[in-house]
């Protein structure tokens, strides 16, 4: 009787702290959503390639229509070529010292045909806040710079990278060590909500 009561309880302890870990666990990346900012100033700090590499492995978990991935990303860590993309892209960032860059690109050869191709931008965008994240969540600061739709920055962004015409650059992610700590904004607003019906 006394080793089953043994057996019990070591049964329910385990299972408390199961629940305990998924409770951290979910709250760790409740926090991580809540707390993220846009950093737009780094330190020039380089970081590693196996950071390079989670930031990259995250972005890909991202979810995709039909599981297409229609993605493609350039790491862009010569700061010759982050000189030209600012230049190209002036509110990318790209000149405020970021350890690297991700061009996040649309690659129209693996997206949906007809009415359903446009959902490249959805699934890009989703590896992008993936990315955003991920970075957070490693101390490090990232900002979301746009370039699709707007023509120009497109073709100039294009051009610097030398991307051939299905590939088409949706963003700009500059990456690194903060050199500034953004306050966090509280953005929810029960005004955006509706239940049902409009």
């Amino acid at each position: 009787m006394k080793k089953f009561a043994i057996l019990a309880f070591a049964a329910i302890a385990f299972a408390a702290c199961t629940q305990n870990n998924q409770n951290m666990r979910q709250q760790n990346a409740i926090d991580v959503i809540k707390t993220r900012v846009s950093v737009r100033h780094f330190n020039g700090e380089k970081i590693a390639d196996e950071q390079i590499q989670t930031l990259l492995q995250c972005a890909m978990a991202a979810p995709s229509a039909v599981n297409k991935q229609p993605w493609a990303f350039i790491v862009v860590t010569d700061e010759n070529v982050l000189a030209q993309l600012a230049q190209a892209s002036p509110y990318s960032r790209c000149d405020n010292n970021p350890a690297c860059a991700f061009v996040m690109c649309g690659d129209l050869t693996k997206a949906l045909e007809g009415e359903g191709q446009d959902y490249w931008i959805q699934d890009v965008s989703a590896a992008t806040q993936n990315l955003l994240l991920a970075a957070h969540c490693m101390g490090l600061g990232a900002v979301w710079t746009g370039v699709y739709p707007i023509a120009e920055r497109v073709k100039a962004v294009s051009a610097v990278l030398q991307l051939p015409e299905h590939i088409v650059p949706l963003c700009i992610v500059p990456v690194g060590v903060p050199a500034e700590q953004p306050e966090v904004k509280d953005k929810f607003n029960n005004d955006n909500i509706h239940y049902n019906i409009w």
